[in-house]
């Protein structure tokens, strides 16, 4: 159980038929995106998307922000292993229990592979999907020469994060490090000492750019060409590989396109939602 006094929002919880338990915010009215974190130490829902969701809510759709299991507000079992297929068919049983039975997925990081990962495994629950720096398209040898991942294992390891822990792995996720609020950190590294090891010891995520045909789904991504956690390049394993398929490539941006363009994100995303 996660505590009630982290620095971010309580909303509702949703216990699967296997016992865990999930966090999400629940906004709005409308169809349904359904909002998908990265990885990392203390992330969570919120901290990665509190800066978008609104927008949404204002044009009208209805917005299940998640915490994936091992983050946020919700169960960190630390004897998962933490491997797509368990949070794809975890996201798929939230997605039955809440009653949502066909959604956008809107996903960053490993919440972009968790949403690939679904498309394939149970199409009819996934209308679009919307991606940002998605995870599953290179080999986990690719991503852990990445000085952003050697950064972070490299300082979880070490033991609990405190803030300046925190913002000195995080610095590496955006171009530039003042986008780096105070509570965006104190908000992570509250979280942080609650993972268990194993999350990130058992993260495993295959490489599904030889799949990505299967995915009837319109696809729309955003890349950041400064990304140090996962390389651009991936951008183009989309567009060559998927069927419908656009990208927006950035310079001047790095992992988290949703924090470093939050404008350009959330205009391009609604545009895509609702006019195709």
């Amino acid at each position: 159980m996660t505590s009630p006094d982290l620095p971010i929002p309580l909303d509702q919880f949703a216990e699967l038929d296997n016992g865990l338990r999930l966090h999400y915010l629940d906004v709005g009215s409308g169809p349904v995106v359904v909002w998908l974190h990265g990885s990392g130490p203390g992330a969570s829902g919120y901290s990665n998307f509190k800066g978008n969701y609104p927008a949404f809510v204002d044009a009208g759709f209805r917005n299940i922000v998640l915490d994936l299991p091992g983050f946020g507000r919700s169960d960190k079992p630390a004897d998962a292993h933490y491997d797509l297929d368990f949070f794809v068919s975890n996201l798929d049983a939230f997605l039955n229990k809440i009653g949502v039975s066909k959604c956008t997925l809107l996903g960053n990081s490993l919440g972009g592979a968790i949403a690939l990962g679904q498309a394939l495994e149970h199409p009819e629950s996934v209308e679009k999907l919307i991606l940002m720096a998605p995870g599953g398209v290179e080999e986990r040898e690719t991503y852990f020469r990445m000085e952003g991942i050697l950064r972070m294992v490299e300082t979880f390891a070490k033991g609990p994060m405190g803030a300046e822990q925190m913002r000195h792995v995080m610095s590496l996720q955006v171009f530039d490090p003042a986008l780096l609020d105070d509570a965006t950190i104190n908000e992570r590294s509250a979280i942080a000492p609650l993972q268990p090891a194993n999350l990130f010891t058992t993260m495993m995520v295959p490489n599904l750019t030889e799949r990505l045909h299967e995915i009837a789904a319109p696809i729309f991504g955003f890349w950041g060409t400064d990304d140090k956690f996962n390389p651009h390049s991936g951008a183009l394993k989309l567009i060559e590989n998927a069927r419908n398929a656009r990208m927006i490539l950035l310079n001047q941006c790095g992992h988290w396109v949703q924090v470093e363009h939050r404008d350009l994100f959330n205009r391009s995303c609604i545009d895509f939602l609702t006019k195709g």
